[in-house]
């Protein structure tokens, strides 16, 4: 009876310890999806950025040389195009906290805590 119980609690302590080691390996690689899809967010975003400041640019030079033909000055052109540039920078520093960092925050945050694998576990675990 007693070497039953060893046995018992001997095998109960593998299974824990084979539990332990299979929710670790779990949340190492869900860390690692986590990690993925925000480097891969990163890297699309940053892709996107240059493409669109290399398009701004070369929008902008023709717009101030526009301008420029226009107003009959390269100057003022260029001026015109440096005052819509600095205003948007201004709203861009005021509406900063209010909309820039909410939505930043909110897609970190989409992507850490997605629901849909959590579902997608729960079906998985009833099967």
């Amino acid at each position: 009876m007693e070497q039953q119980e060893e046995q018992f609690f001997t095998d109960s302590r593998k299974k824990v310890e084979e539990y332990v080691q299979d929710r670790l390996l779990l949340v190492r690689l869900q860390l690692t999806e986590k990690v993925a899809n925000l480097s891969a967010l990163a890297f699309s975003t940053l892709l996107i950025l240059i493409l669109s400041f290399l398009v701004l640019l070369f929008v902008s030079t023709m717009a101030g040389f526009l301008l420029g033909h226009l107003t009959g000055n390269l100057y003022i052109g260029f001026g015109i195009v440096t005052g819509v540039y600095l205003l948007a920078l201004i709203l861009a520093i005021v509406l900063r906290k209010k909309i820039l960092d909410k939505l930043i925050m909110n897609t970190i945050i989409r992507i850490l805590f997605d629901k849909t694998e959590d579902k997608e576990n729960d079906t998985d675990s009833t099967k």
